[in-house]
């Protein structure tokens, strides 16, 4: 798990002041890091940086100078609006000094990088800086950014943006990069220590990268032990059998003691596996519900199912009456909305109208809105990156793969949570180790991924 931040400018005071950095020392590790990863990909080449007026560009020119003293490589820097800041004018008296060539446009290379703006961008590109990332998008090289994507503002949103076959970021990882919207525009990212143990560098943080070595997967330790040891899953089925079939069966799968279908109807053809009934038995520890509900349950008959034990809520029930009543128990609840379903379920809970674009490019600040709002419950924004949040936490799973890009993905990541609330896991540990079991799953499937199914995703959970 990694700390993320907004901006690590106070990171960077803070080096200054207790570890007796100064700026250039910070702006030289940040361009051997990306020289280091430039030399571990490539012997030789032609080398053009972009380099903005501020800090950005200063660390493009430090890096150009760094590839100079490497035999093989050829460095040229492009300054389309100068240099203006005190570093980057003594970078550029170093470059000039040993000769590096000075163009005047994006010119054909083998790698290219990108040191317009980086993090430091609180503002739309103009036209002149909109028309030079577009030729930087259009150039034929293996792209590197220095910190952040130039057009990448500090929430992560852009109108123009290259895309990057890596982001080599400074001191600490951003949200910024973890928006979906830049999801295809960053490539990979390389987090660049700057002269410090990250440790050290690094301070208090509320919003983390999950990483795959976070999974802690149910497995079972006790010997002495039975189906009740692992508790019992209610998943409420609704109009489309379908969904709530595999709900149950991840549930299972995922090692939920037992799972009952809840149904007003007797189903026949249900798997042996599952049981079913009209209402919950009394053992039964949490109730999954939402997947294909459609009209099948008023919301009081659905309160009085759940009663006060554990919920993973979702689709159709996030926009329905009864979201605000299940908001306002004391028992515990995880949501689990798509970005359509969180614009219906803020508008429910009178957080505001939004379309989906919207959401999409204000997912970070709209979950910590709710979570703020909502602190007893656990929203899981499901996205290209799932946003997790409790509270003031945020904890963002990147791990995801196109694969999961399918009908009966989320109700199988419904009936996972589910299954852990039913084990007793906390809220926000269900929400964390599903999703990261979820896709950890999704990446092991070996076919083409436009052809995993749901099905496939349950089965693969025995391979975690």
């Amino acid at each position: 798990m990694i700390a993320l931040y907004e901006s690590v400018e106070s990171l960077d005071k803070r080096a200054v002041e207790t570890f007796a950095m100064s700026e250039e020392l910070l702006m030289e590790h940040a361009a051997l890091a990306m020289a280091r990863e430039i030399f571990k990909r490539f012997e030789r080449g032609k080398v053009l940086v972009v380099c903005g007026a501020g800090n950005n560009g200063a660390d493009g020119l430090a890096l150009a100078r760094l590839l100079s003293a490497r035999e093989g490589f050829e460095p040229k820097v492009y300054l389309p609006f100068g240099t203006k800041c005190d570093l980057g004018k003594k970078q550029l008296k170093r470059v000039n000094a040993l000769g590096i060539a000075q163009v005047s446009e994006v010119e054909p290379s083998d790698i290219l990088i990108d040191a317009l703006f980086g993090g430091g961008l609180n503002r739309e590109l103009g036209d002149g800086a909109a028309e030079i990332v577009r030729a930087i998008d259009d150039a034929r090289a293996f792209k590197i950014a220095c910190d952040i994507p130039s057009g990448v503002d500090k929430s992560g949103v852009f109108d123009v943006c290259a895309a990057m076959d890596m982001t080599v970021t400074m001191g600490a990882p951003k949200l910024a990069l973890f928006n979906d919207k830049v999801k295809d525009r960053v490539g990979e990212i390389v987090v660049a220590d700057l002269g410090i143990p990250r440790g050290a560098y690094a301070a208090s943080a509320d919003a983390f990268l999950l990483e795959e070595s976070d999974l802690r997967p149910p497995f079972r330790q006790t010997q002495d032990s039975h189906k009740g040891t692992y508790g019992h899953l209610g998943v409420v089925m609704g109009d489309k059998s379908g969904a709530a079939l595999l709900c149950a069966m991840a549930a299972l799968r995922f090692g939920a003691g037992l799972t009952t279908v809840v149904s007003k109807e007797r189903h026949i053809h249900l798997p042996f596996d599952l049981m079913q009934s009209h209402k919950p038995a009394e053992t039964t520890k949490a109730i999954a519900l939402g997947m294909g509900l459609g009209e099948a349950y008023l919301d009081e008959e659905l309160l009085e199912i759940i009663g006060d034990r554990s919920a993973v809520v979702d689709a159709d029930a996030l926009s329905r009456p009864i979201i605000r009543d299940l908001l306002e128990r004391d028992a515990p609840i995880v949501l689990t909305p798509h970005p359509k379903e969180f614009a219906l379920l803020l508008d429910r809970c009178s957080l505001g109208s939004y379309k989906v674009a919207d959401v999409q490019e204000r997912r970070m600040a709209l979950s910590l809105e709710f979570g703020r709002t909502f602190p007893n419950a656990v929203l899981l924004l499901k996205g290209a990156n799932t946003i997790i949040t409790s509270g003031d936490r945020r904890f963002i799973n990147p791990l995801g793969t196109p694969a999961l890009a399918k009908g009966g993905s989320g109700d199988a990541l419904t009936g996972m949570i589910g299954a852990l609330l039913a084990q007793g896991y906390a809220p926000i540990d269900a929400a964390i180790h599903a999703s990261l079991a979820h896709a950890v799953a999704a990446k092991r499937y070996n076919g083409t991924n436009f052809s995993m199914l749901p099905s496939d995703l349950i089965d693969l959970l025995q391979t975690l």
